[in-house]
């Protein structure tokens, strides 16, 4: 299959060559998912002592993927494929985010903690591509969600105010950066302004010890590891105080080793996952995920991180809401395929599990899909519909179901089949059906356009 940029689409799911990202929080060699991901989709040798981080597939300016050819060669970007080619998005796509992909899809392999961030809204972005253009790569929002693949471990959102009390007192080295008559003097005064205070209470305390001078934090996480290692001889250490020492052996005398505190640690199981909106704080910490985000790369750091640290704008910009963020199961599609729908437009991710000999067919939708196979060996074939309505694409139906037939829909032409195997990736344009059938186990993932909006559209 020879993709020319001019070329318009055939019916053929078109393969990608991906990128990465050799962040050094990443797993190195074949340790990494990452890695051997790439193994199979874009390079010919694993470096062992090299970090592996991401794997970006999309058309972000800082990862692109690039159209594969007859020969193996990505000469042809898959952006500026679809620039000249936007069909391929569908036109309710293109109507609302323009002739570009409006998601991002990765696979993450972290091998220690990542840095204390959060991701602007769409105005703050846009101020942000101005005042630091080198920084911030783009003007756009990035709302995201994690599912995980391995055990998967992140920090994200602040505690309650109740936990919040309990940190406080356990962890005197936090009162003595912020001050005790600090501490307490926004305490909730009544029911009827309890939660805007309790808000204003968390804010201060987190503005108050991330804006302390680094000698003070340097000194107080010195006395923290020295008192908690003191205490395990002793005594269990909680999941937090534990962290504490890890993060603290990742990140010596580190601010985000005390603020870590003030967040919820949340243990993924594969197959879970975690959405986070704009302008939330999380760190994630540990595991193999894939990951789906708006098409974006802003992030503005604080903690855990050598790189530039934006405090002033992180603590002006979060939203300081309280309590365990939602953890979501998927919903069934059928007996192999689960869906997760974060509350945002521009993404949901599809897990498929196919047993050995199955089979299962992906209806066409009116957007583009990425998909990727994460392990296993079958095959793949598309049939690109001729004259589905909208509104059929978006009935009951619709949704995937198991197939012991490879036959295409008599509106529908079929194209020729890929053979696949773990680390191929492929896009499938808008209203194009994908047959999917395995030679052994076969684990895959969807990224698209999240089909509620195109449902509120249809109503």
């Amino acid at each position: 299959m020879v993709m020319e940029i001019n070329r318009k689409y055939d019916g053929d799911l078109v393969r990608l060559k991906c990128a990465v990202q050799n962040y050094d929080w990443g797993r190195t060699g074949h340790e990494s998912l990452v890695a051997r991901l790439l193994l199979r989709n874009s390079i010919d040798e694993i470096e062992e002592s090299k970090h592996y981080a991401e794997f970006w597939m999309g058309t972000h300016a800082s990862g692109p993927s690039f159209l594969v050819d007859d020969k193996g060669i990505g000469n042809v970007s898959l952006k500026s494929w679809i620039s000249k080619n936007p069909e391929v998005l569908g036109d309710t796509v293109v109507d609302k985010w323009g002739v570009d992909l409006p998601f991002m899809f990765k696979v993450l392999s972290v091998a220690r903690a990542l840095s204390i961030q959060a991701h602007p809204d769409k105005e703050l972005a846009g101020f942000l591509r101005m005042l630091k253009p080198n920084v911030y790569k783009d003007a756009n929002h990035k709302p995201e969600m994690v599912l995980a693949l391995t055990e998967f471990e992140a920090l994200c959102g602040f505690i309650t105010f109740e936990e919040l009390e309990l940190v406080l007192e356990n962890v005197p080295e936090i009162k003595e950066v912020v001050g005790v008559a600090y501490a307490y003097q926004v305490l909730p005064l009544n029911e009827q302004d309890k939660g805007a205070k309790e808000m204003q209470f968390i804010q201060s305390i987190f503005i108050k010890l991330m804006s302390s001078e680094s000698d003070v934090i340097s000194a107080v996480v010195s006395k923290l590891i020295t008192r908690l290692n003191m205490e395990k001889k002793t005594r269990q250490l909680t999941s937090k105080e534990s962290l504490a020492l890890k993060l603290e052996e990742q990140h010596p005398s580190d601010i985000g080793v005390i603020a870590s505190f003030l967040f919820n640690h949340v243990k993924l199981k594969p197959g879970e996952a975690l959405y986070i909106a704009s302008n939330e704080p999380h760190a994630y910490l540990s595991g193999d995920c894939v990951e789906c985000m708006a098409n974006s790369d802003n992030v503005v750091r604080a903690g855990l991180t050598p790189k530039n640290r934006d405090v002033k704008i992180l603590c002006a910009m979060l939203t300081y809401k309280q309590g365990s963020p939602q953890i979501l199961k998927g919903v069934p599609l059928n007996a192999y395929t689960t869906r997760y729908n974060p509350p945002f437009e521009e993404f949901e991710v599809e897990r498929c599990i196919l047993n050995q000999g199955a089979s299962v067919v992906f209806p066409p939708v009116p957007g583009p899909s990425i998909f990727l196979i994460h392990s296993g060996q079958g095959s793949m074939y598309t049939s690109a519909s001729m004259s589905s309505s909208p509104s059929s694409l978006l009935s009951p139906s619709s949704s995937l179901s198991p197939s012991s037939s490879s036959a295409s829909s008599p509106s529908s032409t079929s194209s020729s089949e890929d053979m696949v195997c773990g680390g191929d990736v492929f896009f499938a344009p808008a209203n194009t059906e994908v047959h999917v059938s395995t030679e052994s186990e076969l684990h895959l993932y969807r990224a698209g356009v999240n089909h509620l909006m195109f449902s509120k559209l249809s109503t």
